[in-house]
């Protein structure tokens, strides 16, 4: 079990994965031809974001959002917003392309060129990273750790952070764990390609409440992974809302960014 700051029982990440239309092209560059299926990912940049900024910024909440360099190169004046409103930006690669463990320098060049461009567009260097489509390979870990990178965050394994060990011995970065649970792609992801029954908020939230009773049993972190485009819908943010208020009627909760997460666990290293 671990021991959070502050001597609250668990912590609480709400982190963001803004992909904009990053996400449709990745999956299939046909789809740039496609405007219906580009207008999903449109929407996260046009009307999601603002309106996740007003819930947070009303709810004086910390968040962490995760943008990949395409979406700082094509979407820069939102994204400027996200960093001048003091969040945390975190690295989502380039092109929001899935790692091939076949192609490992691949997977290095798509991160170096997004870490490239969030340092050019938006000014920030950040220091943790979540794979696109939460797809990790033994090669990732290892990129992490050359880039001097402080978390990953896409791990199933946990519901405690950890700290990966390289097959080298060396120490990796922090991993803050998550599921598919405690998301939204799961419940509300649909295209007309890949259609999916799309889930009621009612559903969403009995599940995420009944995690969130659990992880708090457990004293774990709890780290709730969103898409504007999909959280960003008028019932989704209101989903949302419902949601931190559940939260804040519980004594203990540490509402914290990835980086603060990572930092702590670190410094839990150090005392041994």
């Amino acid at each position: 079990m671990i021991q959070w700051p502050g001597n609250n029982r668990m912590a609480l990440l709400l982190t963001f994965d803004f992909d904009a239309e990053s996400v449709w092209l990745a999956r299939d560059p046909e789809n740039a031809g496609r405007l219906g299926v580009l207008s999903q990912g449109l929407y996260g940049a046009r009307r999601a974001v603002p309106k996740l900024l007003e819930l947070l910024d009303a709810e004086k909440l910390p968040a962490t959002f995760f943008i990949p360099g395409w979406v700082a190169e094509h979407h820069t004046d939102r994204c400027k917003e996200v960093r001048d409103a003091g969040y945390e930006i975190g690295h989502h690669g380039y092109s929001h392309g899935w790692a091939d463990a076949a192609r490992p320098q691949a997977e290095c060049d798509d991160f170096d060129r997004g870490t490239e461009a969030l340092d050019r567009f938006l000014g920030v260097r950040p220091v943790g990273y979540r794979p696109p489509g939460a797809e990790i390979t033994r090669n990732t870990l290892t990129m992490l750790t050359d880039r001097g990178m402080l978390y990953n965050s896409n791990m199933l394994d946990d519901v405690y952070p950890y700290r990966h060990v390289l097959p080298d011995g060396r120490q990796g970065p922090i991993e803050l764990p998550t599921h598919w649970s405690i998301g939204d792609a799961n419940y509300t992801w649909n295209s007309i390609r890949h259609p999916k029954v799309i889930q009621t908020s009612e559903h969403i939230f009995t599940i995420w409440k009944d995690e969130f009773d659990a992880h708090y049993e457990w004293g774990a972190l709890f780290n709730l992974v969103l898409h504007p485009q999909m959280i960003g819908r008028p019932s989704r943010v209101a989903l949302l809302r419902r949601f931190i208020d559940y939260v804040r009627g519980f004594d203990g909760v540490w509402i914290a960014t990835c980086a603060d997460v990572a930092a702590h666990i670190a410094s839990l290293d150090t005392k041994g």
